[in-house]
């Protein structure tokens, strides 16, 4: 099954560090999680906290342990297709999350959502429309979806992919008159 996963980190830093994580299946099912640092993770960017609006001392009080969320990922993401807007850094962030708990760093793997968005697309118009620019219309219904205040917090982050790929399949299926 097609799951959204997204991350807010500790900074953009290459010591960054994950501190939420959540993920939305395409059925809707919907799971988040605050993440408590682990002891040695240090680096934070107050820039970073005034964005995503989770302080440290949040997630000391109400992080869950690096163990706990690991493992409920790998639980519930094994064996589905995961996608990030953004998998170079939410590949970062998951790699550092699993290996934080003692897992192997490539258990889990992230596609990009643009390339799910065109090949769902492409493959509602490969026969009706063989020339349509399926690149353009997901890159404008990317745009189009752009919220006008973002939240940058990882559940309604992850949301707005699984919004994006109903709005991507309508959009096609209306190009090829079905």
């Amino acid at each position: 099954m097609i799951v959204f996963l997204d991350f807010e980190a500790s900074s953009l830093g290459k010591h960054s560090y994950p501190i939420e994580v959540a993920w939305v299946f395409e059925d809707g099912r919907s799971q988040s999680f605050l993440i408590r640092p682990k002891p040695g993770w240090v680096d934070w960017s107050e820039d970073a906290q005034r964005i995503h609006g989770i302080s440290r001392d949040r997630l000391e009080s109400e992080g869950n342990d690096i163990e706990v969320v690991a493992g409920e990922a790998m639980k519930q993401l094994s064996g589905n297709e995961l996608y990030a807007s953004s998998p170079s850094w939410d590949g970062k962030w998951l790699s550092a999350l699993l290996r934080g708990a003692g897992l192997p760093r490539h258990a889990l793997r992230l596609r990009k959502s643009d390339d799910l968005f065109i090949e769902e697309a492409t493959d509602i118009l490969k026969t009706s429309h063989t020339e349509f620019d399926v690149a353009g219309l997901v890159a404008d219904i990317i745009t189009g979806s752009e919220p006008h205040d973002p939240a940058h917090r990882a559940l309604p982050d992850a949301l707005l992919e699984l919004e994006r790929l109903g709005l991507v399949r309508d959009a096609a299926r209306k190009i090829a008159g079905s």
